[in-house]
């Protein structure tokens, strides 16, 4: 780093700027500086048994049983736009016009069977335990179109245990949500930090 001389300036000598690291440094590191990545570690104690808890469910559902991964997205916005979309081709992605109407937002609800990767979701106009309840019993009426027979060609199981994997959000806490769910008879409840 070179001073420079301070002729008649406050601060006297002022320090200079340090030059940049060269372009072959950074590359030789993998140097990123522009890239930030974030994390967050957990305060719960029992983190760890959680997570054999939940992957183990994952990988080794009980028999007769589907394991579903659930969430909300809320405020999505509902836009139409004043064409409709081009789609994607080979090499060249969707295209969609710049304008659109907006017709408000709704929060979306979907659970994800990771074994088949089938979809349920359900949109509403809240984001409450009453919607997350609502959500809950479409699921309840899906489930048994999941189910799949124990041979080829045979008969599909009538009844499928759920397992519902979710967040620590407030609404999939609430005691009165998840007694009047969990009494159905079929359900199982699993919440992760």
């Amino acid at each position: 780093m070179t001073r420079l001389t301070g002729h008649g300036h406050p601060w006297g000598n002022v320090p200079a700027c340090p030059s940049p690291p060269s372009a072959g440094s950074g590359r030789a590191f993998n140097l990123k500086p522009h890239v930030v990545d974030t994390f967050k570690l957990s305060s719960d104690p029992f983190f760890i048994e959680k997570v054999y808890d939940v992957v183990g469910l994952y990988l080794n559902p009980p028999e007769h049983a589907v394991v579903l991964c659930a969430d909300e997205k809320s405020k999505v916005h509902v836009l139409d736009r004043s064409q409709l979309m081009l789609p994607m081709m080979p090499g060249i992605p969707e295209k969609r016009t710049h304008d659109y109407v907006r017709h408000g937002t709704v929060d979306l609800f979907a659970a994800f069977d990771i074994a088949t990767g089938v979809v349920i979701s359900k949109t509403y106009k809240n984001h409450r335990a009453t919607e997350w309840l609502k959500f809950l019993e479409e699921i309840d009426k899906q489930v048994p179109q999941l189910a799949a027979p124990d041979e080829p060609g045979g008969e599909p199981h009538h009844v499928l245990q759920i397992h519902i994997v979710a967040d620590n959000y407030a609404t999939h806490k609430i005691q009165d949500t998840r007694a009047r769910w969990l009494n159905t008879g079929q359900a199982s409840a699993s919440t992760s930090s």
